[in-house]
């Protein structure tokens, strides 16, 4: 069975989930790294790859509503090319669109406390983006 990890990468933070059933996509934790050191977050992204063996990455892709690709996207966008010239498993960019809005909706939701919701947000918009992936390719299987 596939190990999949879902990742949000943004300029000091880097949120991590982990799916060992292909199913139900759960929060790792925050890793945090100097500003815009992205060779750092790829050290810890390797790291974890190993230590779960995972053979699937699903980075965070974020667009434009009008589906442009800004300064962020092009940052995953060669973050991606930093991971595959390092190992093995497969590395998709996926549409994290309102990731972290719906991270936050559900922190709000669950009545979690406003100064544990900025620590807990990256890890959360992580299992959303891996978890709509799962989603998908599940859906696509049926």
């Amino acid at each position: 069975m596939k190990t999949f990890l879902g990742l949000d990468l943004g300029s000091k933070t880097l949120g991590v989930a982990i799916s060992q059933s292909g199913i139900i996509a759960t929060a790792i934790g925050t890793f945090r790294f100097p500003e815009n050191q992205y060779e750092k977050a790829a050290d810890e992204v390797i790291k974890l790859i190993a230590t779960h063996q995972a053979s699937v990455v699903v980075l965070g892709f974020p667009k434009h509503m009008n589906n442009d690709v800004g300064i962020r996207g092009q940052i995953s966008e060669a973050f991606k090319t930093m991971l595959e010239a390092r190992t093995k498993a497969e590395i998709i960019l996926w549409d994290e669109r309102l990731s972290t809005k719906t991270a936050l909706k559900t922190m709000i939701k669950g009545d979690t406390r406003r100064s544990s919701q900025k620590d807990k947000k990256d890890e959360l918009a992580a299992v959303v983006i891996l978890q709509n992936y799962l989603d998908y390719k599940g859906a696509s299987l049926c």
